[in-house]
């Protein structure tokens, strides 16, 4: 909602601006995607690192 108010105060400043903007958000989104999925990777790698490392601790705080 935000962005989307946002958007609305560039359309009444500058029109041209949001027009681009507009035309232009889905073409980055586009380009920032593998990034995210990337992200996403590398997160879920360090999780199981993290859970690999602390597995020992868990087991003998479990006995």
């Amino acid at each position: 909602m935000i962005k989307f108010l946002l958007w609305c105060v560039l359309l009444f400043l500058c029109w041209p601006l949001a027009l681009l903007a507009l035309i232009a958000y889905p073409f980055v989104w586009l380009i920032l995607l593998p990034f995210r999925v990337v992200g996403i990777a590398v997160g879920g790698a360090l999780e199981l690192v993290a859970a690999l490392i602390f597995l020992p601790a868990r087991l003998l705080r479990a006995v």
